[in-house]
């Protein structure tokens, strides 16, 4: 598939998921300037027999006019095009360029707090009342399917169950249809949906278990549950005792029918308990919970106690946000709490300079073969911490294109990371002047690591800056990487420009 392309127009580069349903692929949009990057979904029948694939294509073309009229939402990738080849169906959708929220979910024995769980689920109910109202199941609601937009921090609800049906199908000579078998996720999906009967409160449910994990910071499938009711026993491992575990009791519910029936009304009961918000509020420096990850633009973390008018404490006091009242929207602070150096100090013989933490280490590298020239490391959390986030900058000399540095960049990438996946390409300016943003994961030894690579051309060397990042701690530490890109300056005269862009 690699390579192929799909209606004279996707050309797939990238596999980045395989399942039960089937493929996906990254792809560029040839005929579109600059080649933005599309998703695109390869679905694969049971059998290749006449019957299944004509009620294939009926389900398909139902489901891809499904997913046109949800596009109209912002908060819902746009379906590009939907296409049958070699007996094959296939959905290319809008790429969502982000993370997914599993990244902000605590891990195993950690917890977020109530106000930030309050908040992620009326962000994500805020969508789902849209889906609902078009009529709509999604039938797999799980972090993985619930991305946060880097442009502006939204959520965006992807991966619609209903359209994996046209894999699971299979059709008798006589007509009739069955699915192989439920769509949804385990943990994640209630009984009904697992029997075959979705309703609107199946979603509910799956939402209410993403909650029981941000309160209790343990996986769905894990959780007790009574052998009698079938109820899901959560509040011991929680200690909740409050509103939110209230509505969080209903939303999972055994009997669908006693659940919400629709995400408007969750989203009613969840509005009803948002705590007002003080004149001013002490941010500690410390607190016994764990330090989230961030879930807007991400937020520095606070050394100090400090008052921030109209502000709240989120975790352990890393964020602060201003509510707004009765929609669940954040407006978000970064106060400028870190104290910053000048690199370098003694000369300007790389012709750039670039402010750094005091608290983060420097280490000179100047690798004449590399081209790096300095290495920032964050300060070690605790002893076990055995990575330390940094950022890198290199001076290489090179003579070409913006994009032939960037394929460049691309064989570097897989050759040093394995199960490497650039998430994202962009057009970006670095020091005032025309540059690429590319942002990739892989793993590296014992680690999972997430970066960004920001690079530009000047005269004949190309300028690179790279955060890297353990993924899990990726959000804590790139709004400080970002103050260090946006504060890149070259300090020597102008150079004769390298040719093309």
């Amino acid at each position: 598939m690699l390579g192929k392309t799909l209606g004279g127009r996707y050309k797939i580069f990238q596999q980045i998921g395989e399942g039960g349903f089937g493929v996906t692929f990254l792809a560029e949009d040839i005929q579109r300037p600059g080649n933005p990057l599309c998703i695109v979904k390869l679905f694969r029948p049971q059998t290749n027999d006449s019957h299944t694939l004509t009620a294939g294509k009926i389900l398909f073309n139902r489901e891809a006019e499904t997913l046109e009229r949800l596009g109209i939402h912002d908060q819902i990738p746009r379906l590009l095009a939907h296409l049958q080849e070699d007996r094959q169906f296939y959905l290319v959708q809008e790429f969502i360029d982000g993370y997914d929220i599993s990244e902000e979910l605590p891990p195993q024995g950690n917890f977020l707090s109530e106000t930030e769980v309050i908040h992620l689920l009326i962000e994500i109910l805020e969508v789902l009342s849209f889906v609902h109202q078009q009529q709509v199941i999604h039938r797999d609601i799980k972090p993985s399917n619930i991305r946060r937009r880097q442009s502006d921090g939204k959520i965006v609800l992807i991966d619609f169950g209903a359209v994996k049906q046209i894999s699971t199908q299979v059709v008798s000579p006589q007509g009739q249809t069955s699915f192989t078998v439920a769509i949804g996720t385990r943990g994640y999906m209630p009984s009904e949906q697992a029997n075959g009967n979705p309703q609107f409160s199946s979603d509910i449910y799956a939402l209410g278990m993403i909650g029981i994990q941000a309160l209790t910071g343990m996986y769905p499938h894990t959780l007790p549950c009574s052998a009698q009711t079938g109820e899901i026993d959560w509040r011991t491992q929680a200690q909740e005792d409050s509103q939110l575990a209230d509505i969080i009791d209903t939303m999972v519910r055994y009997d669908y029918r006693q659940r919400y029936p629709t995400a408007d009304l969750a989203l009613q009961a969840l509005r009803s308990i948002i705590v007002p918000v003080p004149e001013t509020v002490e941010i500690p420096e410390s607190s016994t919970k764990r330090q989230s990850s961030v879930t807007k633009p991400p937020l520095t973390q606070a050394p100090q106690s400090t008052k921030i008018p109209k502000t709240v404490a989120i975790g352990m006091g890393i964020s602060a946000v201003v509510i707004a009242m009765g929609i669940g929207i954040w407006s978000l602070i970064r106060p400028p709490i870190e104290e910053f150096s000048i690199y370098p100090y003694e000369n300007l013989n790389y012709g750039f300079q670039i402010r750094y933490p005091k608290r983060w280490e420097r280490r000179d590298i100047n690798n004449p073969i590399t081209g790096e020239v300095v290495e920032f490391l964050s300060p070690k959390q605790n002893e076990n911490d055995t990575f330390q986030e940094k950022v890198t900058i290199s001076v290489e000399g090179f003579t070409g294109t913006l994009d032939e540095f960037g394929k460049l960049s691309t064989t570097e990438i897989n050759k040093y990371l394995k199960q490497a996946l650039i998430e994202s390409r962009s057009d970006f300016t670095l020091a005032q002047r025309s540059g690429k943003k590319f942002i990739f994961s892989g793993r590296y030894g014992n680690h999972l690591l997430k970066n960004v690579q920001i690079f530009t051309l000047r005269g004949d060397k190309a300028y690179v800056i790279i955060y890297t990042s353990e993924k899990d701690s990726f959000h804590r530490f790139l709004p400080t990487a970002e103050a260090m890109i946006k504060s890149l300056q070259f300090t020597n005269p102008e150079e004769p420009p390298a040719s093309g862009k």
